[in-house]
């Protein structure tokens, strides 16, 4: 295994200062940028307005996690503004494979996510065709939760029936955290208060790409 990639999560920055939050992350390896409705989780964030006005602020590429009741409609407009990676939950109200389709056609990368409660399994059908798939280990809609480790048990199973699979981990991952995701087989760890509420965001990353794999 290569060691692991680090995508701050934009969910955890400053929003009163955007643009300087993202040039402080600049060594990491994607910027994580969720999109929530307000409604498939009870939260909302931020619309591809600010998404292209970060577009020229950030030289990583864009994971965008789309939160979404619905989000059909929506990828065109956020691959416009400058997505890198499109994932929208399996749990959503869209047919996946309607999705599927637009994401590839927009010339994103398509990822799904999946709630804590959702098995592996329900990526079978679309594996095969994903750059990524997200492995929520808190419930979706805010941050600074704390990691559930029973999530974790999905990672082998996905990284066994699709090789090239990169699985992100995403909720709960601080210094303390990263260890156990690296063990299951975490490829991307998805990290916001542990990164943008650092004093340096960039030797916290370094501490979570080098933490030590803990299973226990």
């Amino acid at each position: 295994m290569g060691m692991v990639q680090i995508a701050p999560s934009l969910l955890a920055a400053d929003f009163s200062r955007l643009g300087e939050e993202v040039r402080r992350v600049a060594e990491g390896d994607l910027l994580h940028i969720d999109i929530m409705d307000g409604n498939f989780v009870p939260n909302l964030s931020m619309g591809p307005q600010v998404v292209a006005a970060l577009r020229d602020q950030s030289p990583l590429p864009f994971d965008v996690h789309l939160m979404l009741r619905r989000p059909l409609r929506y990828i065109p407009i956020f691959r416009e503004a400058g997505a890198d990676i499109i994932s929208f939950h399996i749990e959503c109200e869209d047919d996946p494979e309607a999705l599927l389709r637009a994401i590839e056609a927009s010339g994103a990368k398509p990822g799904i996510a999946l709630k804590p409660g959702t098995p592996a399994q329900a990526l079978e059908p679309f594996g095969d065709r994903l750059a990524t798939a997200t492995v929520m280990t808190v419930e979706p809609g805010f941050g600074g939760q704390t990691l559930m480790r029973a999530p974790l048990e999905k990672i082998p199973w996905l990284k066994r029936r699709f090789p090239k699979l990169l699985v992100e981990v995403d909720g709960g991952v601080n210094r303390e955290t990263a260890g156990k995701c690296i063990a299951a087989g975490a490829d991307i760890l998805v990290a916001g208060t542990a990164v943008f509420r650092a004093e340096d965001p960039r030797r916290a990353m370094e501490a979570l790409r080098s933490a030590k794999r803990d299973g226990k």
